[in-house]
């Protein structure tokens, strides 16, 4: 397919939002994407995920945390099977068929509860546990280094908060988290609570960004 150079009916943008449509429309995963008709390039990261670490297991339960536009909770379904997979965001999500989703900010007070009222709807599974949490979130950047990092090292931390509530023994956590900063700390606690603890940058993940993920394996429960 021919690169595009310019994007001629978008003057009217800021040069840094031309940019950044110019590097959506010449990325071979947002085009391959588009043509397998997976809902956005971000799928390609937890199918290469689930291929490194073997994840996803028929009649597995999985929370997908900061779900919207779907690309992962789109991929687990198809590898878990339907109504197995609790999508949860504060924007709304197209419909996703065999995806259970809820339209919610998980840090309210409540959140939880509702969580596990849900998993509790899963045929055989009354505790309202699953066997994966996993989070492609990321704070929205400030422009400061430092400070978007300590507010992506509270995401994980906030999703591990609820994941050691509602994780079944042995199971995963999965989340994105950049580099560059220091995160022995939340390596430190992700280690007393899961058996396994790595880094993962799966190729999916752009050339010029410095987001890796954390795979935590062996939920001690």
């Amino acid at each position: 397919m021919k690169k595009v150079n310019k994007l001629d009916k978008a003057k009217k943008l800021k040069l840094s939002s031309q940019k950044w449509l110019l590097r959506q429309m010449n990325d071979e995963y947002t085009k391959k994407a588009k043509n397998e008709g997976l809902r956005s390039r971000a799928a390609y990261k937890i199918i290469e995920i689930d291929e490194k670490f073997k994840i996803f297991k028929k009649n597995k339960i999985i929370v997908d945390l900061g779900s919207a536009p779907g690309g992962w909770s789109q991929y687990a379904v198809k590898k878990v099977g339907d109504n197995n997979v609790v999508a949860i965001d504060l924007l709304e999500m197209p419909e996703l068929s065999g995806v259970n989703f809820l339209q919610m900010d998980f840090l309210k007070e409540d959140a939880h509860e509702i969580i596990i009222n849900q998993l509790k709807q899963i045929p055989y599974n009354k505790y309202g546990k699953c066997d994966v949490v996993m989070s492609d979130m990321a704070a929205n950047t400030s422009g400061d280094r430092r400070t978007d990092h300590l507010r992506i090292i509270g995401i994980v931390e906030d999703s591990l908060n609820l994941a050691v509530k509602i994780l079944k023994k042995d199971g995963c956590f999965i989340a994105k988290i950049f580099q560059g900063g220091s995160s022995e700390d939340l390596v430190k606690n992700l280690k007393t609570c899961f058996k396994n603890v790595k880094y993962f940058k799966p190729n999916s993940s752009r050339k010029d960004s410095s987001e890796t993920y954390l795979i935590a394996n062996g939920f001690i429960s």
